[in-house]
């Protein structure tokens, strides 16, 4: 291991340690303010933020896109802190600042027992919803990119399994989603990254094509297993966090493989955006999701 990621390291165990020595409310306050520090002093993210917000909302002001940097940045800063403190949550300690919406219709999606595949992404708290899940019973597989510092990977990853949970890394894809599905086994997929061909296809996200990883339908299509939308984020009203979970998304079967896999990925894409579009403080707008072109297009960056 190198100086740096010996740091970096480091860096990663301290901070975990002070938040996670905090009383809960003290480090999402803590948390928050890191996040409003971030936006202050990460310009390039700042400005990746503000386009993307241009081109998905080109209506709204300035001023109310600025309060929507504002919003992400607070989230991140909240997940950062709830990242921290979740070894010390249990099941009855989770279920008074979380609940579910829907479940029935993940109980559904897993009676079938072909699997689960769980359409999901950088909306609210998406580490600790998994998290949550497996704490009330429920563990799943999570498809992860692999942190390029491994020690803080296998870190990370051994907060994330605590309770069940497996990590199925990017690079063994799949294989490892195959298996899963194979064993009936529930997975969730972040699908709202840029990509490139010819892992990603062309699919429309809030209204401007964007590269979009298509193996999610491509396992569904030759497995069978049902799909459907799962996202855990913060109602504001009841000052809490709520995990819904979506009807199952019907799949498109015409028989044309390479014409259902873009249908179908338009069709996950289509249910992340509604999420989004219903919670948009909460999304990763930092991310350059638009930032493969379609061939003779210029970047929008």
């Amino acid at each position: 291991m190198t100086l740096r990621e010996s740091l970096e390291y480091g860096v990663v165990r301290s901070l975990v340690a002070v938040l996670r020595a905090l009383p809960r409310e003290a480090a999402r306050r803590v948390g928050a303010g890191i996040g409003a520090l971030s936006l202050r002093l990460l310009a390039r993210l700042r400005r990746t933020g503000m386009r993307n917000l241009q081109l998905a909302y080109p209506e709204k002001t300035v001023a109310e896109r600025e309060t929507l940097l504002r919003e992400e940045f607070r989230s991140l800063g909240w997940q950062m802190a709830e990242f921290c403190q979740m070894p010390k949550y249990t099941a009855e300690s989770a279920a008074g600042f979380v609940r579910y919406e829907g479940l029935e219709n993940y109980l559904a999606a897993r009676a079938r027992g072909k699997g689960v595949l769980v359409v999901t992404g950088h909306l609210g708290a998406w580490e600790l919803s998994s998290y949550f899940h497996s704490l009330m019973g429920y563990p799943m597989s999570l498809v992860i990119r692999r942190l390029d510092n491994p020690r803080v990977d296998e870190f990370v990853n051994g907060i994330r399994t605590l309770h069940g949970n497996r990590v199925i890394h990017k690079d063994d894809f799949a294989r490892g989603l195959i298996t899963a599905m194979h064993n009936g086994e529930t997975v969730g997929i972040l699908m709202d990254t840029n990509m490139t061909p010819p892992q990603g296809v062309f699919v429309p996200f809030f209204g401007i094509e964007a590269c979009t990883a298509s193996g999610l339908a491509r396992v569904a299509l030759r497995s069978g297993a049902a799909v459907l939308p799962g996202f855990l984020l913060w109602e504001e009203s009841e000052q809490r966090y709520v995990l819904h979970f979506g009807e199952e998304l019907e799949l498109v079967r015409t028989g044309d493989v390479a014409q259902d896999i873009v249908a179908n990925t338009a069709l996950f894409t289509a249910a992340i955006e509604a999420y989004i579009r219903g919670y948009p403080g909460q999304w990763l707008w930092v991310h350059r999701r638009w930032k493969t072109r379609p061939e003779g297009e210029g970047s929008l960056y």
